[in-house]
């Protein structure tokens, strides 16, 4: 019998009455529990294997397959249910930890990364746009995609007012270096954006949330962190493409 603290990220009925879950644990990466009479489940049981249920899980194996035994919530994270953006935007956070965390892998920091990301983005004491740019950034800087955010990699400056940041490989060149080939996916930003995802991808996880942007800076932010993702992890995500379609930020990711 094994236990595992962890977080449901995704839920598939099967037949009448079982489901399969798929949950991101600290210590093994994301598992596929088989959940038999999960229809029939009340109470306590039932609330912790359900979206976004942060519990504790008892799990037996059964040849190549494992079995929920039983489960003890934690934190429900139920409240955002109340908001479609706000659980859409959380069903493309879960989406891509499903597509990049592997099983058997050490996620202690990306659980950490993704329950505090929930915590806020439920409670709303930080707005979406800052929420899914820092969680794109900071998830792929712990997956090994850290971007190289230095200094300009042909002349070593490290506060240029203009840079060409370069969403293939992660580095940038100052304004005076940039020689104009934009083969590399170049993206045109500005020293505030450049130190914004500085503090993301450096900083340590206690500070990592407390830090202010202006809108514009937040708007060009966005556009480099959702793209730098997607382009590394190589796939596009239906739940990142719904969430844009509701419009919350009047079409300003695009």
């Amino acid at each position: 019998m094994l236990t595992v603290e962890g977080i449901v990220l995704k839920e598939r009925s099967v037949g009448e009455q079982d489901k399969f879950i798929d949950i991101l644990t600290k210590e093994s990466g994301v598992l596929e529990l088989s959940v038999k009479g999960a229809r029939k489940i009340n109470g306590k049981s039932g609330s912790s294997t359900q979206l976004f249920a942060y519990s504790r899980f008892c799990i037996q194996q059964r040849k190549d397959r494992l079995y929920l035994n039983s489960a003890e919530p934690i934190h429900i994270f139920y409240n955002l249910r109340n908001s479609l953006s706000k659980l859409s935007l959380a069903s493309y956070f879960a989406d891509v930890l499903r597509s990049s965390i592997e099983e058997q892998s050490q996620s202690s920091v990306v659980l950490r990364l993704f329950l505090n990301t929930l915590y806020f983005l439920e409670s709303g004491k930080r707005d979406e746009a800052f929420l899914k740019a820092l969680f794109e950034l900071r998830l792929m800087s712990e997956i090994g995609y850290m971007p190289d955010v230095v200094a300009c990699r042909e002349c070593g400056m490290y506060e240029p007012q203009e840079l060409y940041f370069c969403i293939d490989d992660g580095g940038f060149f100052c304004k005076d270096c940039f020689d104009g080939d934009f083969s590399c996916n170049f993206i045109k930003i500005k020293l505030p954006v450049l130190n914004a995802v500085r503090h993301i991808v450096l900083t340590d996880f206690d500070r990592l949330f407390n830090f202010r942007v202006s809108e514009s800076t937040m708007l060009r932010l966005g556009v480099l962190a959702e793209n730098y993702l997607v382009s590394h992890l190589e796939r596009s995500f239906k739940t990142l493409d719904f969430y844009k379609s509701l419009d919350i930020n009047g079409g300003k990711y695009e």
